[in-house]
């Protein structure tokens, strides 16, 4: 199965898996999953790394490197994905995670997220 996992999860899986529940271990570790982490993820640590935001203190660079590092596979952001953001619901007002939602719809990827709101949306979402 797609997995992409939504910018805590990541950062929990690369440097503070404890805070993983273990039906996140579980799929992030199961050997049959396709793991993937979105260029948006990416680009909302920089940005909150940069606000001072205190959970957003990794590198951006570095966790990137490391992802790639340990099999995740990258998915770019594209115009198709920003177009499907039109069609959710505004059930969540972040945008990284609006983003991630479409990303997911788009690609046909499960898209994992700790946060529950997050996981109200329709399609491929899967609260962990």
């Amino acid at each position: 199965m797609k997995l992409l996992l939504d910018t805590h999860l990541l950062l929990w899986a690369a440097g503070d898996p404890d805070r993983l529940s273990a039906a996140a271990r579980a799929l992030i570790g199961a050997p049959e999953n396709e793991l993937w982490f979105s260029a948006a993820s990416v680009w909302e640590i920089a940005i909150k790394r940069g606000l001072g935001r205190e959970d957003f203190q990794v590198n951006p660079r570095l966790l990137r490197r490391g992802l790639l590092d340990n099999g995740y596979r990258e998915l770019p952001v594209g115009s198709e994905h920003a177009v499907a953001i039109d069609s959710l619901p505004l059930l969540h007002k972040d945008p990284f995670d609006r983003l991630l939602v479409a990303q997911a719809m788009v690609e046909g990827i499960t898209l994992l997220t700790a946060d529950a709101s997050v996981a109200q949306y329709p399609g491929p979402v899967r609260k962990v």
